[in-house]
This record gives C-alpha cells, sequence and structure tokens, in this order.
C-alpha cells in the first residue's frame, strides 16, 4: 500500500478518529491483520487553538508548511490536514510541498453534489462557519450555503474548544446541536455539513431530521481509499 502523512493534534479527539477510521477502513477492505501505513504528527493544539490576528494564522501556516515537510521527507505520498479550521491555509501548505493534500471540503463538496444535495447548512467552528476559504468550494460543487446564525456560531464554539476538544461530552451540548439541525430543516436546508471533526461526539449522524456529512468521515475515507487504491 500507499503511505499517507497525517497532520493532526488539532485536536487529539479528532486525530484518534481519523486514525481509528483510517484503520478500520483498511482492516475491512484488505483483510486478515491489514492496518494503514501511516505517518502522523500530533502537533501541539496549545498553539493552533482560537487564532485570531493575520500574525496568528502566519504562525499557522508556519507550522503546517513545517509538519508537510518533515511527512514528505519521511516518505508520504499524500498528506491529510485532520482539522477543518487549519484548512484556512490550504494553500500556503499546498506550495511547499509536492505531493498531492486531500482537502476536506473539496471531499464533502464532491459527495454531495454526487448525492444531488444543493442547499445545505455548515455546523463548525467560527472560523469555518463565517470564512469564504471554506464556504467557496462547497458552493462550486453547486450547493447553496445557509448563511450562519451568529448566535449559534459562538455558542458551537464554546461546545468545541471548552468541552470537545477534551473529550467531554454534554447533553447540553447535544440537546443545542439537535435544535440548531432542527432549525435549519425549517430554514430549508435540506443536508448539514458537520465541518469541525469533533462534534461527532455530539451529534447523532444517522438518527437526524437531514442528512449529516461528517467531515471526518467523508474525508478519513478518503484518504483511506487513496491507501488501498496503490497496488
Amino acid at each position: 500500500m500507499r503511505k499517507l502523512g497525517l497532520i493532526g493534534g488539532m485536536s487529539w479527539i479528532s486525530t484518534r478518529s481519523y486514525f481509528t477510521q483510517i484503520n478500520q477502513y483498511v482492516a475491512k477492505h484488505r483483510g486478515g491483520h491489514s492496518s494503514a501505513p501511516m505517518l502522523i504528527e500530533n502537533l501541539d493544539f496549545a498553539n493552533l487553538s482560537r487564532l485570531q490576528s493575520d500574525t496568528d494564522w502566519e504562525g499557522a501556516a508556519a507550522t503546517l508548511v513545517a509538519s508537510a515537510k518533515r511527512l514528505e521527507a519521511a516518505g508520504a505520498g499524500m498528506l491529510v490536514i485532520a482539522a477543518n479550521s487549519m484548512h484556512r491555509v490550504y494553500r500556503e501548505v499546498e506550495a511547499e510541498v509536492s505531493i498531492p493534500i486531500l482537502h476536506v471540503a473539496e471531499c464533502i463538496g464532491e459527495a454531495m453534489a454526487a448525492d444531488g444535495v444543493t442547499k445545505a447548512a455548515i455546523i463548525g467552528t467560527h472560523n469555518v462557519m463565517t470564512g469564504g476559504f471554506y464556504r467557496r468550494r462547497l458552493v462550486a460543487h453547486g450547493i447553496d450555503l445557509l448563511p450562519p446564525d451568529m448566535d449559534n456560531v459562538a455558542a458551537i464554539d464554546r461546545i468545541i474548544y471548552d468541552d470537545l476538544v477534551y473529550g467531554r461530552v454534554k447533553r447540553d451540548a447535544e440537546r443545542l446541536l439537535k435544535t440548531i439541525i432542527t432549525e435549519k430543516a425549517q430554514d430549508g436546508a435540506k443536508a448539514i455539513v458537520l465541518a469541525a471533526t469533533e462534534l461527532e461526539l455530539v451529534v447523532d449522524v444517522d438518527a437526524n431530521v437531514l442528512p449529516i456529512y461528517d467531515s471526518a468521515h467523508i474525508h478519513a475515507r478518503r484518504a483511506a481509499e487513496w491507501l488501498v487504491s496503490g497496488d
């Protein structure tokens, strides 16, 4: 099989999900005792969470570029950034390595377009829900996106950064996300993009009023498909 490079640690909860899902896919499709050939750089999330200023993001870009270069030098044939928000610096990282980087929003957009979804809502961090870097990728696949509700944006940020990145799941968070998804359906959304990998802890992707496009699941699956197609 090929070898995958995973830039993780943003958060480690997210990285754990990617690691598990990629290995489960490889085991299922290769059989026996197969597991995923993978290089992981688990970055320190303390230096990369809740970035605000342009200077903050420039520093984040430099950190991810350095990580990507190390993984490429170590033999990775493709890279995955295991965090939706860090795709804000995707272009900066892509420009500094010679191997492909699998973009999470491209994977989601392709999946939604294949299913004929034309109207959706994004649920994720403030950076992702309001940032053009993510929304443009989905719109390019013919997806009409509902505008973010800024009250919800703040509440979801608190859930992610105060609890989920530590692995803490609270019933109030589960109820709030269920309410938000129901409201998005009432506003005309036909699907939900779950654009923070930790949100799978509080959203039942198989039992909701709308189809849920779970970014971690879709992204990890595409990475695993690439791995097993290398024979």
